[in-house]
């Protein structure tokens, strides 16, 4: 007999939510009980995904500020 599965967790966390917790993963700032909701509640792929978009608009804000820097 095959034993049941169980049942799988859906999250229900929306992108802005999903967004503003990797902002706030970027400053380093989160209280421990909003910590443990995003545990709960965010998908992991999307926080990956929107960290990965995020690092990107950093560094390519970085690039963009040194490249005005130096053509001054």
């Amino acid at each position: 007999m095959a034993t049941p599965t169980p049942p799988v967790h859906k999250r229900k966390g929306s992108i802005f939510r999903t967004i503003k917790a990797v902002l706030w993963s970027f400053v380093g700032l989160r209280a421990r009980g909003d910590y443990e909701k995003d545990v709960d509640q965010l998908n992991p792929v999307h926080i990956v995904i929107i960290g990965l978009i995020g690092a990107a608009i950093f560094v390519g804000g970085l690039i963009l500020l040194a490249t005005w820097v130096v053509s001054k």
